[in-house]
């Protein structure tokens, strides 16, 4: 009898430590490959225009955020352009992302020529500003952010990621970074990479990356088939569909969208994927 009792302490004692599937956000219906693929979601979006001066740490900016109130807070995702590009390059993805439940930031850096390091700050600072004190912060769920980039934009984010721990993801697209190695980072990071890339050749950038990335943290590496490195700067069902299924399952904690990440890149369409790594089950 004692030792019953003993136990059932120790089970309530768990309950109360160990996360459970009600401590994930949960936004939107069953997620399916028809829906992933699709150019939008279940939310419906708005955005709104961050002036230059406005722009603490970076440039003019650019908020797209699901426009209903009656779920609570959303994940915060920035998203930083690549080398001489402006945010154009990458606002497809605002609202691909947004129509799934995150609020999202693109942004100009503040030169075209800054460096891996110096986005990977300003990925930052859009976040700070995106929690702190946007016209939006209080839809923001300041506890669970993640980065996003093109290019340099890309190497941005594991600098970020290496910067800041806490961060729940890292999606690098076409990644470019003179280091090479990142064993500190302990973020989720998705690096997709483009099988004809002469800019950033994945075997010197994305796939490094990724195999320097420690084994313990959940990471994938994403190759498009015959694509080269403007791949990701319109839309592209792939990156799309690939990239929310990896801010759902780690920014939102959202288990139902693990099987379109593991063993395969599932929510990718026929024939676009020439190679995927990761280090599933996660």
């Amino acid at each position: 009898m004692r030792r019953s009792s003993l136990l059932a302490g120790v089970f309530a004692m768990l309950a109360c430590v160990l996360p459970s599937p009600a401590d994930a956000a949960i936004h939107g219906p069953d997620p399916t490959v028809a829906a992933l693929q699709a150019s939008s979601g279940p939310y419906a979006v708005s955005q709104t225009t961050v002036a230059d001066a406005n722009t603490p740490g970076f440039g003019a900016a650019t908020i797209y955020y699901p426009t209903t109130t009656a779920e609570g807070t959303f994940g915060g995702v920035a998203i930083a352009p690549g080398f001489t590009e402006t945010q154009s390059a990458i606002s497809w993805l605002g609202p691909r992302f947004a129509s799934r439940g995150f609020v999202v930031i693109t942004f100009n850096t503040n030169s075209g020529g800054d460096s891996p390091a110096s986005r990977g700050t300003q990925l930052l600072a859009a976040l700070d500003y995106l929690t702190g004190s946007s016209a939006v912060k209080t839809r923001v769920d300041a506890s669970t952010l993640a980065v996003a980039g093109h290019s340099m934009g890309g190497g941005g984010t594991l600098e970020a990621a290496k910067a800041r721990p806490a961060l729940k993801a890292a999606i690098g697209l076409t990644p470019w970074d003179s280091d090479k190695t990142w064993p500190e980072i302990t973020t989720p990071s998705l690096m997709i990479g483009a099988q004809n890339d002469s800019v950033a050749p994945p075997s010197q950038h994305a796939i490094p990356f990724y195999n320097s990335i420690p084994a313990s943290t959940p990471k994938a590496y994403l190759e498009l088939a015959g694509a080269d490195h403007s791949a990701p700067n319109s839309p592209n069902t792939t990156v799309g569909a690939e990239g929310v299924a990896w801010l759902k399952r780690f920014v939102d904690g959202d288990t139902r969208y693990t099987q379109f990440l593991c063993p395969s890149a599932s929510a990718a369409p026929a024939g676009t994927v020439s190679q995927y790594l990761s280090t599933c089950p996660f």
